[in-house]
């Protein structure tokens, strides 16, 4: 199966607004991610009978745990499903990003090759290179929710990705005394996400669970440290990171730019320093990740 081919004109699209609800999640997997990959990637063999060996989903592991899928890698890129898939997008998708690194750089962001972040930790023989592709649609019958939410499933697939993404990977080589602000807010803003969609679906689709799927979401959901983190009195904590701008309810005089979370944490977390703040933040993603992947192969 390939796993990228393209267009000669390939731009970033933003996603309308609907797309950032539940529904519309659900939704832009069913109606265009899916039916791009299969419109490419299936009945393509001149044989007919051997068609059923034909697979049209990917899978992305590192250490043995999958951290993204080739429908997911097109939901986080932003690109149309279709555009994307067409034969040679390969140089244009590449053109795009470096235009990418030009602008982050010119915003003061680090491009030299000594700067080192958790990717230099990575260990490039811990991704999996096996060839592991399925037929999609017999795939989301058998994980999570079960055969009934296909829909559902594939969305659960893209918070089993990030979550052992940011568990496994993010994080690497990092100082257990130090807290890296970019690190921390990469892993505290997927874990907030993953969290609040999990709680969406709980309380929007109640119907459409299974009695384990609410079990597992209230026990995800339910952990002291993820209480606290999508306590609502939080939010804003939430949108600074998010938005880099501070509430305006905030007192000035209490924030501190030398710290690494500018001294933020005794105001949205007064029970919490920086140091028991992050630690609560990790607990909440080791145990976030461990339960879905219970609950995806289950």
């Amino acid at each position: 199966m390939s796993r990228i081919a393209s267009s000669s004109v390939l731009i970033p699209h933003c996603p309308p607004c609907c797309r950032l609800t539940l529904e519309g999640q659900l939704a832009y997997f069913r109606d265009e991610i899916s039916p791009a990959h299969a419109d490419r990637l299936l009945n393509n063999t001149w044989l007919k009978a051997a068609r059923f060996l034909e697979t049209d989903l990917g899978f992305y592991s590192y250490d043995g745990r999958i951290i993204s899928t080739t429908h997911a890698a097109t939901f986080h890129l932003g690109f149309d499903p279709v555009a994307l898939l067409e034969e040679g997008s390969g140089p244009n998708l590449q053109s795009v990003y470096e235009e990418y690194g030009c602008y982050f750089r010119g915003l003061g962001a680090r491009t030299d090759s000594g700067a080192k972040t958790f990717v230099s930790h990575l260990d490039p023989m811990r991704f999996d290179q096996r060839d592991n592709d399925v037929r999609s649609t017999k795939y989301y019958g058998q994980v999570f929710n079960g055969k009934g939410t296909p829909d559902i499933n594939r969305l659960l697939m893209v918070f089993r990705g990030l979550m052992n993404f940011v568990d496994s990977m993010a994080g690497l080589g990092a100082d257990a005394n130090e807290v890296e602000y970019t690190v921390f807010k990469m892993r505290f803003l997927t874990l907030y996400q993953v969290l609040g969609s999990l709680q969406m679906l709980h309380d929007e689709r109640p119907g459409d669970l299974t009695t384990q799927s609410t079990r597992l979401i209230e026990k995800i959901t339910g952990t002291w440290s993820a209480s606290l983190i999508m306590d609502r009195s939080a939010k804003p904590f939430r949108n600074t990171l998010m938005h880099y701008n501070l509430d305006s309810r905030v007192d000035l005089a209490r924030v501190d730019a030398t710290q690494s979370l500018f001294g933020l944490e005794p105001i949205y977390f007064p029970s919490h320093d920086a140091a028991s703040f992050v630690e609560a933040v990790d607990s909440c993603i080791e145990e976030t990740a461990s339960v879905i992947e219970e609950w995806a192969t289950g």
